[in-house]
């Protein structure tokens, strides 16, 4: 069964290039306005409006990632991954970031430097990472088996670097949105996946079927509460609520396959009303960083820092 896709119109508004200080850290100030000028304006104002900016619009592409976060964010970031550099010793295996915190170039080239042997990578946000730094990063990790990621524009690139540079890669999470592109790029780049979670993304049927088809060494794959969506002949897309047999017969040859499309189902409802790109900020803390797949749901990992930390890692 399928009903018309007919996102609100301003998911069709000018991409304009948008200057916001941001403070991904700090998000507790008044809420009154400073000033008329951008740079006087509050924080919890300009992260408000960053946040209504959905994943895809923000993603970055070949162009230079147009996110600006304060100074005072990026210190006091520098100084929490310095302080826990430290403590490991150059023996950390996994990394776990909030969905709001905007690492930069020079933080990624920092801890990339000082975990050679990281094996998990939980980084949703690359608003700010440019093509060369990620890669970069890929290749000093080379013990990478896992990594949760968010769309980006033109996903080739880093499945590319992984399959050079990480070997035992086996298990990928995507956050955001799912087309026929980022599947013929794991196809081509890294045939041997073995669990993929798209849970909550916006996933064309063209997509699903490709990895189905395909990815034999494939053991576990998560679709629930996702927005499906299907190319109709008119040209339009519609939002497919049932799978079909054929689909679902080839899904049974897996180890597990996750799937909901409930309308009761909280999760589903909220892929609804966000149009199929999950607004994370609007729901609670806990919800980004669960996943059916147990190897990829965080538990308790990935919160926003405590009042004791907070102290710690203040910068003036």
């Amino acid at each position: 069964m399928v009903t018309p896709y007919l996102p609100s119109s301003h998911n069709h508004r000018r991409r304009l290039p948008i200057l916001l200080k941001i403070g991904f850290l700090l998000m507790m100030g008044e809420n009154k306005l400073m000033g008329k000028r951008w740079e006087d304006m509050d924080t919890d104002v300009l992260v408000k409006i960053f946040k209504e900016l959905n994943l895809v619009e923000l993603s970055p592409t070949r162009a230079s990632p147009y996110i600006w976060v304060d100074d005072r964010s990026d210190r006091r970031l520098a100084r929490i991954l310095r302080v826990a550099m430290a403590i490991s010793c150059g023996n950390v295996n996994c990394m776990i970031f909030h969905y709001n915190l905007f690492m930069k170039d020079e933080h990624l080239h920092f801890i990339s430097e000082r975990s050679p042997h990281l094996k998990r990578l939980v980084m949703p946000a690359w608003n700010r990472i440019t093509k060369v730094g990620i890669c970069n990063a890929i290749q000093r990790w080379q013990a990478l088996e896992s990594l949760t990621m968010p769309t980006i524009g033109h996903p080739p690139y880093i499945m590319e670097e992984i399959a050079r540079s990480c070997k035992n890669f086996t298990e990928l999470k995507i956050m955001g949105s799912f087309d026929q592109q980022f599947a013929s790029a794991i196809l081509q780049f890294l045939p041997k996946l073995k669990v993929l979670s798209l849970r909550c993304s916006k996933v064309s049927m063209d997509a699903l079927q490709c990895l189905l088809n395909s990815m034999e060494y494939l053991e576990v794959l998560n679709i629930s509460h996702c927005l499906l969506l299907v190319v109709a002949a008119n040209g339009r897309k519609q939002v497919v609520h049932e799978l079909d047999s054929q689909i679902l017969e080839r899904a049974s040859r897996l180890r597990e396959f996750h799937y909901c499309q409930s309308r009761l189902c909280v999760a589903c409802q909220r892929m609804v009303v966000d149009e199929g790109i999950m607004r994370w900020y609007r729901y609670e803390d806990w919800f980004w960083r669960r996943d059916e797949v147990r190897s990829l749901d965080l538990q308790d990992y990935g919160k926003l820092f405590d009042v004791g930390c907070e102290r710690l890692t203040s910068v003036d």
